[in-house]
Order: C-alpha cells, then sequence, then structure tokens
C-alpha cells in the first residue's frame, strides 16, 4: 500500500501538529505501509530563510520518504505551484492521500487535485473545523470554505478527527462525511539526568518548575496562566515559570507576553525560553514539577501527550480535547478556563508532591496504553486499506 502524507510543513517551529506526520509516518513504515510526505521548504514566516533541504525529489528518513518543494510565489502561505504540479503528475501512482489541515491554500489545492486524478483521500482538519477557531476572520472563512473546503468535504473518503470532541463540534458546512477518530501518538522519549534544565537557565532546586511549553496563540490562556501564578506566588508558594514556545505568524504577541511578565511578580521568576527543541526540550520534560496548557479550545493536545510521556502530570482546561482521558486514568487536574478555578487546581497540585507523582505515573501509563504510534499507526493502516479499496 503506497500512501502519500501531505501537510504544508514539517518544519519543527510549526510545532506539534506538523511533527506528528514524522511520527506518523515512521510508525506506518515500520508495518510495511510504503509512505511518502509531500510537503514545501517553508520555516517560519516571511524574513525567514527557508529549510535548507534537497528540492523535488525524495529524501529518505525513518523508513519512509520527504518530497520538499520550494514555497512560491506566497511563502507566508506556505503555497507551492512545484508540489501541487508533481501531485497532478503522479498522484495517481499511490493509493491514499492524507491530507493535514483545512484553509491551508496548498492542502486546498491538493484535495482538488486529488479528486480530479481519482486518488482517494482523508482530511485532518487539524481543529480548523471548530465554530471558535471559524470566529478568526468570519467572513473570508465562510466564502472560503463554502466555496472550497465544502466541496473538499463532500469528495473526501473520510475526515480524520483526533478525538471525539472534535468531531462532535466540527462544522462541515451542510456535508455529511464519514468520520474516523483515531487518536495522534507520541514517542516515549529517552530523558537525560535531572537537574539539567535547572542548571541551564539557573532554576534554584527548591523552586517548583511550572513548564508551558506550546505555541504562544491567544487561544492557549496563557494571561490566565499569569494571572494564577500571580496569585500561587502570593499565597507564598516558591514557584519558577518557564515560558516556552513561540508564533512566527504572530511576534506581536510574544512581545505582549513579555511586556505583561516584566510589569509583574513574575519578573524575577520566569524564563522565556521561547521556540525549545531537542536536549532542551528533553530537560524541561524532566526538570519540570507540572505541566500546564489552559487553553479556550484545543484539538488533541499533542504537547499534552508529550509532557504525559516524560511521565509529567498535567494542569490541562476542559478546552483541551484530551481531557476526558486524563481525568478518568487521573493522569492531571482538569478544570474550566477560568482564571479562580486555574488558580485553586495549581494551589492543589504544587503543595502534593506526593500526588504529582502518583499522577504522573499515571500519565505515563496512559500514553503507553492508549497513544503509542504503534497502535495508533495499525488503526490508521486498517482505515487505509479499507477507504483505498
Amino acid at each position: 500500500m503506497k500512501i502519500l502524507q501531505i501537510i504544508p510543513a514539517i518544519s519543527p517551529v510549526y510545532g506539534g501538529p506538523s511533527q506528528m506526520v514524522r511520527g506518523l509516518s515512521a510508525a506506518l513504515a515500520a508495518q510495511g505501509v510504503t509512505v511518502e510526505i509531500l510537503t514545501t521548504d517553508a520555516n517560519g514566516d516571511v524574513g525567514q530563510a527557508p529549510l535548507a533541504v534537497p528540492l523535488n525529489c525524495l529524501w529518505p528518513e525513518e523508513g519512509y520518504g520527504v518530497r520538499y518543494f520550494p514555497c512560491s510565489p506566497f511563502r507566508r502561505y506556505k503555497f507551492s505551484g512545484p508540489l501541487l504540479w508533481w501531485l497532478a503528475r503522479h498522484g495517481h501512482e499511490y493509493d491514499l492521500a492524507h491530507i493535514h489541515a483545512l484553509f491551508s491554500p496548498v492542502s486546498t489545492a491538493a484535495a482538488m487535485i486529488a479528486r480530479w486524478r481519482g486518488l482517494p483521500y482523508i482530511l485532518r482538519p487539524l481543529g480548523t473545523l471548530d465554530p471558535q477557531d471559524l470566529r478568526k476572520k468570519r467572513r473570508l472563512k465562510a466564502l472560503y470554505g463554502q466555496a472550497l473546503e465544502r466541496p473538499n468535504l463532500a469528495g473526501a473518503a473520510a475526515v480524520h478527527f483526533t478525538s471525539t470532541t472534535e468531531a462532535a463540534t466540527a462544522h462541515r458546512y451542510g456535508v455529511k462525511t464519514r468520520d474516523v477518530v483515531i487518536p495522534l501518538g507520541v514517542d516515549l522519549p529517552d530523558l537525560p539526568a535531572r537537574g539539567q534544565a535547572r542548571q541551564r537557565w539557573g532554576i534554584g532546586g527548591d523552586r517548583l518548575l511550572v513548564l508551558y511549553m506550546s505555541r504562544l496563540d491567544r487561544k492557549k490562556g496563557i494571561e490566565l496562566l499569569l494571572t494564577a501564578l500571580e496569585r500561587a506566588m502570593a499565597a507564598g508558594l516558591p514557584i519558577h515559570f518557564v515560558l516556552a514556545g513561540s508564533n512566527s505568524q504572530d511576534p506581536g504577541y510574544e512581545a505582549e507576553l513579555a511586556a505583561k511578565i516584566a510589569g509583574s511578580v513574575l519578573a524575577d521568576c520566569t524564563t522565556i525560553a521561547g521556540f525549545v527543541a531537542g536536549a532542551d526540550k528533553l530537560a524541561l520534560l524532566r526538570d519540570a514539577d507540572l505541566f500546564v496548557l489552559p487553553s479556550y479550545y484545543e484539538n488533541f493536545g499533542i504537547a499534552v501527550a508529550e509532557a504525559m510521556a516524560a511521565g509529567m502530570p498535567v494542569v490541562i482546561s476542559e478546552g483541551v480535547d484530551l481531557w476526558p482521558a486524563v481525568a478518568q486514568a487521573e493522569a492531571g487536574w482538569v478544570m474550566p478556563p477560568e482564571v479562580e478555578a486555574l488558580t485553586e487546581t495549581l494551589l492543589v497540585a504544587l503543595q502534593d508532591p506526593a500526588e504529582r507523582q502518583r499522577r504522573g505515573q499515571n500519565a505515563l501509563n496512559l500514553v503507553r496504553s492508549q497513544y503509542s504510534w504503534g497502535a495508533i499507526a495499525a488503526q490508521l493502516r486498517q482505515t487505509y486499506g479499507e477507504l483505498a479499496r
């Protein structure tokens, strides 16, 4: 079985939703599926240098291949005419395409070409069909959705949601779709020895390290977290906060957050780490006492799964679609995305190290049982076979 994974970009700067395609492709390849990723060399917003990768050829990775194409002429929107031209000429050679992201010109056009070439395809919306997300640029998305994404949804062999919550709330423009609900997976990391992150950023061993590690986006509830941390500090808790993440498409928001922190009691006990990856990321996952993501809405929440894979208890809002699994497994604490509820939850979690340890072990067990790449690749392989036929 030959599968195409089509996604606008897989540079690490775009975070978990892009990176998961690599993990998925490697897991599928390990089960005997031939997988190729079609993507662009995008590496951030305008002004950023593109990825230094070979273009217009098959580049081998961990059992799968990647074909990178140049962004042109609209780099900001990760559009690639050469990618679409290649797909039009070669799409018929594959059994199925798995297209990631809606409202992205290259993904939208790829679905149109797949229909034209008779290539069955699955759409993964990446949360873009959430009613709250559709309120952003509402008029433009309404026109774009009706004119372009509605026929793409109607022509899809299936729509891939990563949680039942995402599937239940997704707007489909009146189209009846075949839905498959399969979560994302994470790798169990090889964590370094404790203390490396604290040494790297000068964080005392007597401080409770609270970690936010995700894209810096206004929907993530970061301001709620800052206020809750201020109140927790006022209650006497020795907190050190690490804000790890970036957003190349909204650098102004990063500056707003930095200014807010600089003007608060958090200034002397906050590390703004920026985008982290590799050894720095693993060190933070190893040393943090608590991971927090109080998003207003979040399809799946791959950063949460990564934290749990490191054996860390999590504090998440009911806006994160993973919350039912976290609550049932007691892998952390769940609350509504409100300052009072978040403050109370932080006070409870940070004052009970034994309970954090218990819930951290539950988190690791949850990932092993439900979010391993092997199990998820097996589900998708079966789904691919059914849809390709």
